[in-house]
């Protein structure tokens, strides 16, 4: 039998995801980066995005924002500061969301500065939660 992963992944409030997988790839801060068993270790920031883990030929999307990931030689272990599997995102609020951001980022409707660091964030968090509800079968 071939060599898996464990995959952990939780946030502050619940554990999202404890599964044994083929392969994990990992939104980090300075880009992805995908894990097979036997990588090396590390520890990182995680970026937004959207983890990927593959069991056979099955991926299973999540989508994360903020946190750290620990990469050990048979285990991924994911602290996320937000984390969302594809059944549990309200597209319509996800839309509303990119579209308040996006908004923001135009100067429409603004009578305040903008924080354009923040709605930036917005807006990719928004993206990223519409691609991953999209995956949902």
């Amino acid at each position: 039998m071939a060599e898996r992963l464990t995959l952990e992944l939780a946030t502050p409030t619940r554990l999202v995801v404890a599964e044994t997988a083929d392969e994990v790839v990992v939104p980090g801060i300075e880009g992805y980066f995908g894990v097979l068993p036997g990588h090396a270790a590390f520890l990182t920031t995680l970026g937004t995005g959207a983890v990927t883990y593959r069991i056979g030929r099955d991926e299973h999307p999540l989508a994360v924002s903020g946190g750290f990931a620990e990469v050990r030689n048979d285990k991924v272990i994911i602290l996320a500061d937000t984390a969302e599997r594809p059944d549990e995102i309200d597209r319509a609020r996800a839309e509303q969301a990119r579209e308040r951001a996006e908004r923001r980022l135009s100067g429409r409707g603004a009578e305040e500065a903008i924080d354009y660091a923040r709605a930036t964030a917005a807006l990719s968090r928004a993206m990223i939660r519409l691609q991953t509800a999209a995956q949902a079968h």
